[in-house]
This record gives structure tokens, sequence and C-alpha cells, in this order.
């Protein structure tokens, strides 16, 4: 076809992607993966979600069957329901009848059910919750009294849990893939397929877990130039903006759509994970200069400079303009029309950096982006994931490890306290207490990630290369935390007691998303 490709003598491969020093270091890199896939796998196996180590899905947003009513499942795997009043079976839900035609509820609203299976309603835009139905006016209660709202990402798995199995049809799809030719076997069969509310897939020897953990090794390689990884020390991926030298990339790009659809679907994980840009796209939640930070620190406090200093004053001379390097090669690109003729000034500034913020975010992936969309929303439409934060999406998708407490202490470093100073006796007091999601939280809170390396806490990286956890004293005893997800730093203020130490940590990492990061 006349299509230019490189051969490796060495390692006995080939790739389209011409061999730079940047591209030998993520081969290295993702050799040095493969060879720790084994003990990866053992850990990857120990991840979970509530309710998903076995899938038997318990809680049930509907509540109980009416009396004298059972649930089956035929040979097939298709449920139908018993009504032993009667003596006779159906398809349909008996708790679903005569609600099949309902409006959808307004945007920012949730339904959820009591354990006695009566139904109230969550209002996320003024954080209330009522009996009162907002598409008919009408109450399940009479004088019904109010539920308190919390932020509770058990019962938003098993709300989405619950919805995808709605979605789910009776009939299942196999798929016959090798394990030499995975990526390519997987791609012709999930491209074509019509899975739009499949109920299961079968993938011939490989178990489903087997099937995502090394399928998700093998599509997200950064040396097949579709994504890249998101800093020197930042193992996070996002789309690679010179995957377009792939002529069939953006097939790809909705295959590999189709596929994290699937891993949300079937409540499977991945072996990697994404930037936490990327995963805020996914949930369509807007990006900004923050965001930048986790992707690019050195790009971000370049930034920051800029906002918090007079750059009249310092004669810089900036134009909105930016240039970009794709493949050895620089291009020009402009934030606005006309931008690489109109002076940045004070007065524009901030115009300026939330337009580069934005670039160096999309940086020329739209393409990129809209197929893998497109791929993700013939699976799953985005609005059933509407109730989560970027960071429980990456839960979701990734699982939650079991956190080895000693592990932890072992490896964590302190500034200005010591490990017998009462606020650190206090800090993993608190640690012990709180279960595994609040600990999850925790470690996303100072890291940005809720993912440890295979080598746990000993190998955790920085932007500056391997950076153990730290606690540092900062601030005064009314401060909230702060972290540093550059440094994996917590910035733990002299609090006075371990209740309100226990308070503003949990203020931290429960109620907000991205506060208090920097």
């Amino acid at each position: 076809m006349g299509r230019i490709y490189y051969v490796d003598h060495f390692t006995r491969t080939t790739t389209w992607q011409r061999p730079t020093l940047e591209s030998v270091r993520n081969y290295e890199q993702w050799q040095l993966q493969r060879s720790l896939l084994q003990g990866a796998m053992q850990q990857f196996n120990q991840r979970f979600i509530y309710g998903v180590r076995s899938l038997s899905y318990i809680f049930d947003p509907l509540g109980p069957l009416p009396t004298g009513w059972e649930k089956r499942t035929d040979s097939n795997g298709r449920v139908y329901f018993v009504n032993h009043n009667t003596r006779i079976t159906q398809w349909e839900d008996p708790r679903n009848q005569g609600q099949l035609n309902e409006k959808p509820l307004p945007e920012g609203w949730e339904m959820r059910f009591t354990v006695d299976g009566i139904p109230y309603f969550v209002d996320h835009n003024r954080r209330t919750t009522t009996y009162i139905d907002p598409r008919t006016g009408k109450s399940a209660l009479d004088n019904g009294p109010q539920i308190a709202y919390v932020r509770d990402f058990k019962a938003k798995v098993q709300y989405f849990r619950f919805w995808c199995q709605q979605l789910a049809m009776p009939q299942h799809i196999k798929i016959t893939v090798s394990r030499k030719t995975l990526f390519e076997d997987s791609f012709q069969q999930v491209s074509k397929i019509d899975l739009v509310g499949e109920k299961g897939v079968h993938f011939g020897n490989l178990t489903t877990v087997e099937w995502f953990f090394l399928l998700s090794h093998e599509v997200l390689n950064p040396m097949y130039c579709l994504f890249e990884y998101a800093g020197k020390d930042n193992y996070c991926l996002q789309i690679n903006p010179a995957s377009y030298i792939n002529p069939d990339h953006l097939k790809y790009f909705r295959f590999i759509g189709r596929f994290i659809a699937m891993a949300l679907f079937h409540v499977r994980f991945i072996d990697t994970g994404f930037s936490l840009p990327f995963y805020k796209r996914i949930l369509n939640k807007p990006t900004g200069l923050k965001d930048l930070e986790s992707v690019d620190p050195e790009f971000y406090n370049s930034l920051i400079w800029v906002k918090e200093n007079n750059i009249e004053e310092c004669g810089l001379e900036m134009y909105f303009s930016v240039d970009k390097e794709i493949l050895g090669e620089i291009k020009s690109h402009d934030l606005k029309a006309n931008g690489s003729n109109i002076l940045v000034t004070e007065e524009n500034k901030d115009e300026y950096i939330r337009l580069v913020a934005d670039w160096r975010l999309s940086r020329g992936v739209e393409e990129q982006t809209q197929a893998f969309f497109e791929g993700f929303n013939e699976i799953l439409p985005q609005q059933y994931l509407q109730y989560f934060d970027a960071k429980e999406l990456e839960v979701l998708l990734c699982g939650m490890q079991e956190i080895d407490l000693n592990d932890w202490q072992r490896h964590t470093i302190y500034r200005h306290y010591t490990r017998t100073s009462k606020q650190i006796l206090w800090f993993w007091q608190f640690v012990k207490e709180i279960d595994n999601e609040k600990r999850m939280r925790l470690l996303q809170f100072v890291t940005g990630t809720c993912r440890l390396p295979v080598g746990g806490f000993a190998d955790l990286m920085g932007s500056n290369g391997p950076q153990k956890f730290c606690i540092e004293k900062v601030g005064k005893e009314n401060w909230l935390p702060r972290s540093h997800t550059c440094f994996n730093r917590l910035d733990l203020p002299p609090y006075k007691s371990y209740e309100q130490l226990k308070e503003k940590l949990l203020f931290a990492i429960e109620e907000t998303e991205g506060f208090g990061q920097e």
C-alpha cells in the first residue's frame, strides 16, 4: 500500500510510529509493565465494587416482589416471574407494570427506593429529597418525612447497576478470540456486531475478567500511538494527538469507546486508567485550569505565574497563539481568530489563560474524542453516569484495591511532624476507622488517583519521579486540609482534637470535588 513502517530487529516487532527517544522510553515502560503482568493480574482480581464480588445483585431499587410472586432465571439466563397465586409466569416485572410509559425525570433529578420499596425523589440541583414525584405532583406517602441527602457511592453503584440490568436483552453474543491476536480479533468482532442492550458476551476460553484485563493492556498501549502517557512520570493515559498516523485511528477509537462502555456495563475492570480530565469528558463535565495540574504540572505552574504576575511589567510578549509539536513537526495554533496578531495584556490575560488551558487539555483530539463517544454511547448512554464525579468513575472503571494499612504507614514520610505527633496518631486512627471506600477517596484526594502501583505505596510516583506519601504540618487549626497531587502530599493543620481532625478530613474527601487541591 506504500505506507512506511519501522522494524525493531532487537525485539522483532514492527510499528507505524517513527522511533524517537520518547517512544523508546514508552516502549521500555510498557515492556516493564508486561513483565509485571502476572503479579498485576493477581492484584487485579482482588479489586471490587460494592455488590460485584458475586453477580447476584441483592439490592433492587423496586423493592420486594408482591406477595406470592417469585423471580427466576431460565436456561438461557433470561429473567422471568412466577405468580404462585394464579400459577402463571410472565416476562414482565410486576412492579414495573403500568410504569413503562412514564415521562423522564427533570434534569438533575433521580428516583430511588426505600428498603420498603417506596419511591422517593432526589433533587441534586438543590440537594433535597421528597416523596412527591416532580412529573405528577403526587406523593407516594401522605405527609411523608424528608430523607436526608447523602453522598452514597454504594447507592450510586447499585442504582447504576439496576438501570444497566433494565437495558439488557435476553440473547448472548459470542466473541471468539485468539490470545496471540487478541487486539485485532476483538476489534474486528466488537466493531461489527450489534452490542446495544446485550445481556452478556461469551469470550470463548477466556473469562470475562481476563478478557477485559488483557485487552485493556493491549488497546491502551502507547506504542499503538492511540494513547500517550499524561506526563514523564504520570502513567495515566490521554488521547495522542498524533494518532492520525494510523489511517484507521477513528475506527479504533470508536471500538475503544465501545470497550470501555462494555467494561462499565458488565462491571469489569480495566488494567490501566485515564487522566482525570478524560474521566470528566466521559461524564460530560467541563474542564479548566485546575485540571492541568495532574496532566502537565510545569505548564500549569507557568500559567499560574502568568495569572499572579504583571506580564506587562515583566516585558513578556505573548500572543493568543501557541506552538505544538507532533511527530517532530512544529505547528502554530491560534487560540482565537487572528490570535497570532493579538497581544496578551493584563486586561485580557484571564481569557488567554482560559483558552490556552482548554487547548492544552484538548490539543487537537476533537475527532478522536467524538469517535470514542460514538462507540461509548452505542453501548451505554452517558447520562447513566451523570450522578458520579470523575474520581468515582475512576473507581467504577478500575475497581477498589484493598489497601494495606501497614504498607501505607511504613512508606509515609512527615514534614514538621513526627511519627509520634498527636495529629499523626489521630490521622492513622482515622484511616483505620473508615471503610475502604473512604480510604480510596482519601488516596485520590492526596495522590489524584485511586490506583496503586504493583509495588504498593513504596512505588508511588510524583511529578518529579518516585515520591512517597507525605504529611506536612501546614496552616492553622481552623483550616481545612489541602493536598498537592503532584507531590503526593497532604497539608494537615495542627488540629486540637481527634474529632476536629476527623470532621475536617471527612469534609475534604467526601463533600467536595477538587476542593483544596493544588
